[in-house]
């Protein structure tokens, strides 16, 4: 299984916040009890923290009574986990923003919905640069580094262990002439050959089936396979940034509506065929 220092930091976040809770303790008599501001313990829990500091876990865990040294080296390992960089960290601090490539890297199940796009783990480099360039905000330099860090995103199904990969896409994406005919004809021949994959699976969502669960946008659903590791839902809000839902409601609500959407969407081979149908229907 791929490690990520991201999904590492957010299971000890979990983790100290859990040793909290046994101890009885709130999170502002933790921070008096170690001379803290009282935001700090919080902002810990919510992982709103880039690189654990190794002395600050060994505090907290020293207050809430956690002795065990098996159970404290094994907290302490991971926080020293948790400050390494990922890949994305060391090639891309430049341009990659945000948690959704490291959640994404040790993610055992990823299915997406996308309304407008082709799925980022699914693009070309000459439909991916197109995307870019059409936002008109971006200079040439910023737009090919994107477009590289979007490739380099797409390692994650050619590595020997990939996650079992699940798209289901609505028709107005595929028929978006995104870079012009022929960039786009590139495009959907890229999604049947990358639908051939054991850990791939397409489908569409027909524009026949009119309203549905999910108009208001696209959405990601990220599984892992350990279970201190719980789902995570990714939400793209545009220039306003990302969102990531924890709550198990809000994962129960987003799996529930992805159920809706593949049970609307054409089956994995009607949704190749019509691809493939499209694609040669370009000009």
């Amino acid at each position: 299984m791929a490690y990520s220092p991201t999904v590492r930091r957010r299971r000890l976040s979990n983790a100290l916040r859990q040793f909290r809770e046994t101890a009885g303790l709130d999170s502002k008599e933790a921070a008096r009890r170690l001379g803290w501001q009282p935001s700090k313990v919080t902002r810990i829990e919510r992982d709103e923290w880039r690189r654990p500091t190794i002395n600050d876990v060994m505090d907290l865990l020293d207050v809430y009574g956690v002795t065990d040294e098996t159970r404290r080296q094994a907290i302490i390992a991971l926080a020293r986990e948790s400050r390494r960089r990922g890949w994305w960290e060391e090639e891309f601090k430049d341009i990659l923003g945000g948690a959704l490539v490291g959640l994404e890297w040790e993610a055992s199940e990823i299915q997406t919905f996308e309304a407008m796009l082709i799925p980022g783990l699914l693009q070309t480099a000459d439909y991916a640069r197109a995307v870019f360039k059409g936002g008109r905000v971006m200079e040439r330099g910023d737009i090919e580094r994107l477009t590289e860090a979007r490739l380099a995103r797409q390692r994650i199904l050619d590595r020997e262990d990939p996650p079992s990969f699940w798209a289901v896409i609505d028709e107005a994406a595929l028929r978006k002439q995104v870079g012009g005919p022929a960039v786009m004809r590139d495009q959907l021949h890229h999604l049947c050959r990358m639908a051939e994959r054991r850990n791939v699976g397409i489908q569409v969502l027909p524009d026949a089936v009119g309203a549905h669960t999910s108009m208001t946008g696209g959405f990601t659903i990220l599984d892992y396979q350990a279970p201190e590791d719980p789902s995570i839902i990714h939400v793209e809000v545009g220039a306003a940034g990302d969102l990531f839902l924890e709550k198990p409601g809000d994962v129960a609500h987003y799996r529930k509506s992805y159920g809706y959407l593949r049970a609307s969407a054409l089956s994995a081979d009607a949704s190749v065929t019509y691809i493939e149908n499209l694609a040669e229907h370009l000009k």
